[in-house]
């Protein structure tokens, strides 16, 4: 049973995750990126883990330093200095600078600390917060994930597919 907070739909796991949302984006005609901190790229992966997902995933980005959050996905350094890199204010601007830089009409951005070190009072282990949407608009949310290294980083991988799928299923649109 997944932490309470957590979308039902992780139950399914990556792969799973994975493959429904392919299809949802090629019935939809939608193209998804992926901008990522603390999963250091484990959501591309799990996307092109299904054959064909060429046809709607082209562009991901892992910007692990803050450095690249900014020259990739052009985030603030005021942004960086102010909220820090794991927080709702530097997801937004990793999912619209991917989503620009890509061309993609759907995006999700990573942010978190995934331990077991690096944490603090206000940002425990285990905090990552989510953003999902377009260069416009986001949809973000944080959680506070259980467990080790592995099994956070597992976890928000999941967590992030699920998002990008009920962003495509529920909405109809992309935030």
């Amino acid at each position: 049973m997944p932490q309470s907070g957590l979308p039902v739909d992780i139950e399914l796991g990556a792969d799973e995750l994975s493959r429904r949302l392919g299809e949802a984006c090629l019935a939809r005609g939608i193209r998804v990126t992926t901008a990522e901190s603390c999963t250091g790229g484990g959501v591309a992966s799990a996307i092109t883990a299904i054959a064909g997902s060429s046809a709607y995933f082209e562009t991901g980005y892992v910007t692990y330093a803050n450095v690249a959050k900014q020259r990739l996905l052009g985030v603030s350094p005021d942004t960086l200095d102010v909220h820090g890199a794991v927080s709702e204010e530097t997801v937004r601007e990793m999912v619209a600078g991917a989503c620009r830089g890509s061309g993609a009409e759907l995006g999700v951005a990573i942010s978190g600390v995934a331990g077991p070190g690096g944490g603090s009072l206000d940002k425990p282990v285990g905090t990552v917060w989510f953003a999902w949407g377009d260069e416009r608009r986001q949809r973000v949310k944080c959680h506070h994930l259980p467990g080790d290294r592995r099994g956070v980083r597992d976890l928000a991988v999941a967590v992030a597919l699920a998002g990008l799928l009920d962003s495509l299923l529920e909405n109809g649109t992309v935030a």
